[in-house]
This record gives structure tokens, sequence and C-alpha cells, in this order.
């Protein structure tokens, strides 16, 4: 079976009953209110060891400053949807042309602290792109092995307090890099995923 091919049945379970999944920050909020809709595309490059696009954010940001992201940002009325969403986000934040992503499908709508109703856009993507971050928003782009993302062994359960309040999420660490809340979690629940239907 091909990477896109395990993809997307991975996908496809989402309709089914399947693995337990983390809808949201580990915060309480209530399902009836739509949250504001956003997209990001996991980009997943086809290679022998595949691995996964992210980026790290630029430390100017007013929002998550410095944080690891995959490529993203709020569906616009113009959009087509998620995924035309997802696919100029990541063409404006790190120039990948979405002519070069096979889209595979949509994951699990996961829920932010900050209210956004985000939904992963799966895709693989050919691999050694030559991307390049945009200076106002991205000060690197950089590949993850997807192995590495997808062992549940490298996904910490740690806590904090945010307003009071103790946060439980997900971190995982690889190198200097620690990627972590809603990105971790739309992580761990792809490898849920695909640990599902393997």
């Amino acid at each position: 079976m091909t990477l896109a091919e395990r993809l997307r049945v991975a996908l496809d379970a989402a309709h089914a009953d399947g693995p337990v999944l983390l809808a949201g920050d580990h915060f309480e909020f209530d399902p009836a209110i739509a949250g504001n809709p956003a997209a990001v595309l996991i980009a997943v490059t086809d290679r022998a060891a595949p691995g996964v696009i992210l980026t790290q954010r630029t430390e100017t940001l007013r929002r998550h400053p410095g944080q690891v992201a995959f490529p993203g940002g709020r569906i616009d009325p113009e959009d087509d949807g998620p995924i035309g969403a997802a696919l100029r986000e990541a063409e404006e934040e790190i120039a990948l042309p979405a002519s070069a992503v096979e889209v595979i499908g949509t994951a699990d709508r996961y829920r932010t602290v900050t209210g956004y109703e985000v939904t992963p856009v799966v895709g693989v993507v050919p691999p050694d792109l030559a991307l390049v971050p945009a200076e106002a928003e991205v000060a690197a782009v950089f590949e993850v092995p997807l192995a590495f993302l997808l062992d549940s062994a490298n996904h910490v359960e740690a806590t904090a307090l945010y307003q009071g309040r103790e946060r439980r999420y997900y971190e995982i660490v690889w190198g200097e890099r620690r990627i972590w809340g809603a990105t971790a979690a739309m992580l761990v629940n792809l490898s849920r995923r695909l640990r599902w239907t393997a």
C-alpha cells in the first residue's frame, strides 16, 4: 500500500467507530457554539522515509510567537472551504505551490483554546521542494520524520496553568524543536487513526 493509500484509508475511517481522539484543547467548551473556521496543511513528503513539513513562527507575531505550527490560518469567504484555505496559506507562508500537493482529504477537526475550529488537510508533496518562508510570519521551515511524529512513545502529556486553570496538552520534542498544543494534538490524532487502520 502506498503512502497516499494508507493515509486515505486512515482518513476514510474518520467516519466510523474508531480510536479515541482529542476534540480540542483540554478546556470545556460548548460544541453547539461554532468556532472560527480555520485550516492547516499536514504536508507529508513522498520519500522512502516520509516527513512532515512544519514551520517555526516568528517571535514578532502577536499570536503564538515562536511556536511550531503547520502552514495554515483562518478560512476566508473566498476560499474553497478548508482545502482551499490550507493550500492558499501554505503558498503564502512557505511558497508551497498548490499544484504540488496531492490532497488526500481532511482529518478530524480540532478546537483550539483561542476559539478556532481547525480542519487539518492532509496532502502528499514531492520531496526536497524549494520552500521559502514568508519573512513576516515564518522564521523557519523544516521537516520532521513522519515515523517519529506518529510514534506514541514520543507523545508526552504535560500540564500548565492557563488563566488560573490547569491545562493538559501534548508535546513532541524533536531535537531542539518543541511541537506542542494544537499542532501536537492533531499529530496525535493522525497517529491514532493510522495505528487503528494498520
